[in-house]
């Protein structure tokens, strides 16, 4: 008998024949999938340990491996040049997984907060996307792939994403990121070779989110903060088992309607009969970030009103202001509106109240607010929050103040956790160090470090809003970021080009907070194969998502397809080079436009002149010679020029191949 169990142990050693494997691969190792061409591709997953893997490609290369104890395994696949469709062929003793439609081509990362996020559809009515319709209709590429890395925070570096490769068609690329589309169309269509883009991207955050810790205590940042999320790691893996633990809801749909008629086992939320004598208070206006530490979700808000005869009976408006992100408000227990589209965060509510609801004396109002990202709430002006006569605006009663709220959902990972109405742990379940999307690190953590693995050929970035009040902090972070990335993929010189942000009305017009932030971002330009577009020219002043994004998307094409692929291309304007005083002239000369300078409009503008004083004027310039002359009849002895050096400058120098000049000042 002893003699037969060698036997058979011997047997399945030989076999590898070791039981179960619980062979997986990650997200992005998956249908659709776009490898990068003419590399070494990194092919991994996870299995028990002890399982010998083989990974087979339908090009006639394949790898062997050994899960280890750890249950990781990892091969190096060959990859050819561009072509397709593919399969891969992943096995194990047991399983074997099939990979489809698998194209090689280029593969690139498209991240950054919500001027990259902003999908080709737009949040509309007010952010909307420049040629959004056709593009959307005429999106139907086989040879474009798209990866929406969604969104996750994480206290620590995770192995996995969220998100499946989708063949871009009118469904799945509206969506998606506009600049990453138009990147990738400008790219296809001048390459013939498949495109993957892999976007993760996340509105109203700063570079530091994005940035590992260790890249962050490097150059001396945010030490304290990054102890801080280390230490409470342990906590936060007994909060998130606990809140995995719960109900999920999944938004079934895509695109603005996805979060439209969610059910979290709240209904009887807005009952007059239901007790919210137990809920704590809330002082609205505000965003409820205030009382729950950062927290995307579901949350209801309630208040009791009383109405006198001026009102009882009579047709009614409620007016909450503007709610982010979406709402459903009841009147009474009865549903009176709804805003459950995507996109609508600045939207002013206003719903109308039927006479039939309206009662003497107690009448409740409860609303319902869904926040996926950044504050949420019911944050408008207090005067905008108000209940109001139909047809008789003198007539009113002020909503603002006390209201009682309570979460019920918490949204991570692209899903709902339900706390529900009756036993709710929320209030005193033991919560790490609140984290959020602006925390350092946690979106590296969470939406870069899974996506590493993967090879690409390079990244696109499109951020800085949300740092530009640290201007002098940027330039250590920023380059921090791209060499932390580039040492992560251990790629140490894949293409990095970013977006200049663009002029925007930040605390004022004339204030001058975005032109360092630009300048922070030109200065990562010392780091080699980096590039920068300007948008001097195609903003929005008074909006921080310019509609322009396929002239965005295009000029970062433009600058990968001249630099890395041999397609000439200019997609950068005149840039300053030097200056010469000469009495009361200062003569400007500039790199990048060799073709001549032009002026946009009549005079050119955005021109400014300091002496010895260093008080600036507006200047007035003029091209001579392909240079610009400056002078200021209040300046008799000039010191330094700037231009553009405000919130709301607008381009108006360019070279004649039309790209704007970017903005400087002389030192």
């Amino acid at each position: 008998m002893r003699f037969l169990s060698i036997l058979i142990i011997s047997f399945l050693a030989l076999t590898g024949c070791q039981g179960p494997s619980d062979l997986k691969l990650p997200s992005l190792i998956g249908d659709n999938m776009v490898l990068q061409q003419k590399t070494d591709a990194k092919i991994w997953g996870k299995a028990l340990p002890g399982h010998k893997i083989t990974v087979e490609a339908s090009w006639n290369k394949s790898a062997k491996t050994k899960s280890s104890e750890a249950g990781k395994w990892a091969v190096i696949l060959p990859v050819p040049e561009a072509g397709g469709p593919y399969t891969l062929k992943i096995s194990s003793n047991d399983t074997t997984i099939t990979v489809n439609n698998v194209l090689v081509g280029e593969v690139w990362f498209c991240s950054g907060q919500s001027n990259m996020e902003m999908p080709l559809a737009g949040w509309p009515p007010n952010d909307t996307i420049m040629h959004s319709s056709q593009t959307i209709s005429s999106s139907a590429i086989n040879e474009i792939r798209l990866f929406n890395v969604q969104k996750k925070i994480s206290g620590e570096p995770l192995e996995d994403c969220i998100g499946k490769w989708e063949i871009s068609s009118p469904e799945t690329a509206a969506p998606f990121s506009a600049t990453a589309t138009f990147f990738g169309r400008k790219l296809y269509s001048e390459l013939k070779v498949p495109v993957g883009l892999i976007e993760s991207a996340w509105g109203g955050t700063p570079s530091e989110s994005w940035t590992s810790s260790s890249a962050l205590e490097n150059c001396g940042e945010f030490v304290p903060e990054i102890k801080a999320i280390k230490e409470s790691v342990p906590l936060l893996a007994v909060y998130e088992a606990w809140l995995h633990s719960l109900e999920q809801v999944v938004p079934s749909a895509a695109g603005v309607d996805q979060y439209k008629d969610l059910k979290f086992n709240d209904e009887t939320a807005s009952s007059e009969q239901y007790s919210d004598s137990e809920w704590p208070v809330i002082e609205l206006p505000s965003q409820f970030e205030k009382s729950t530490g950062e927290f995307d979700g579901a949350v209801w808000f309630r208040k009791q009103v009383e109405l006198g005869p001026e009102m009882t009976g009579k047709d009614l408006i409620l007016s909450l202001g503007p709610i982010d992100d979406m709402d459903r408000a009841f009147f009474n227990g009865t549903l009176v509106g709804s805003t459950e589209e995507t996109g609508k965060w600045q939207a002013d509510r206003l719903y109308d109240v039927p006479a039939s609801l309206v009662k003497a004396g107690t009448n409740l109002i409860s609303v319902r607010v869904i926040d996926t990202q950044g504050g949420g709430g019911i944050y408008g002006a207090p005067e905008k929050m108000k209940l109001t006569v139909k047809n008789n605006s003198k007539v009113y009663l002020p909503l603002n103040g006390e209201w009682k709220y309570q979460p019920v959902a918490e949204y991570s990972g692209s899903r709902f956790y339900l706390f529900g109405l009756g036993k709710n742990d929320f209030k005193t379940i033991k919560r790490p160090v609140s984290l959020g999307a602006g925390t350092p690190s946690v979106l590296y953590n969470g939406m870069v470090k899974p996506v590493v693995p993967y090879t690409i050929k390079g990244a696109i970035w499109y951020q800085g809003e949300s740092n530009v009040s640290r201007s002098a902090q940027y330039d250590k972070i920023f380059p921090a970021m791209i060499q932390n990335w580039r040492e992560e993929w251990g790629l140490p010189d894949f293409p990095f080009y970013f977006v200049q942000i663009a002029p925007y009305v930040y605390s004022n017009v004339d204030s001058t907070e975005s032109a360092f932030l630009r300048e922070s971002q030109e200065k990562a330009l010392k780091l080699a194969k980096t590039g920068m577009v300007s948008t001097l020219d195609i903003a929005t002043v008074m909006n921080i998502h310019p509609p322009d994004k396929k002239g965005v998307g295009e000029r970062l094409a433009m600058l990968a397809l001249n630099n890395d692929y041999g397609v000439k291309y200019n997609s950068i304007g005149p840039v300053f080079k030097s200056v010469t005083i000469e009495k009361n002239l200062a003569r400007l000369k500039f790199d990048n436009a060799e073709d001549g300078l032009v002026g946009k409009g009549k005079n050119l503008n955005e021109f400014e002149v300091a002496g010895t004083d260093g008080k600036w004027v507006k200047a007035k310039a003029e091209i001579a010679e392909n240079e610009v002359i400056v002078s200021s009849p209040s300046v008799s002895q000039p010191v330094s020029v700037r231009y553009c050096w405000r919130n709301g400058s607008e381009a108006s120098l360019f070279n004649k191949a039309g790209f704007p000049a970017w903005q400087f000042r002389t030192k």
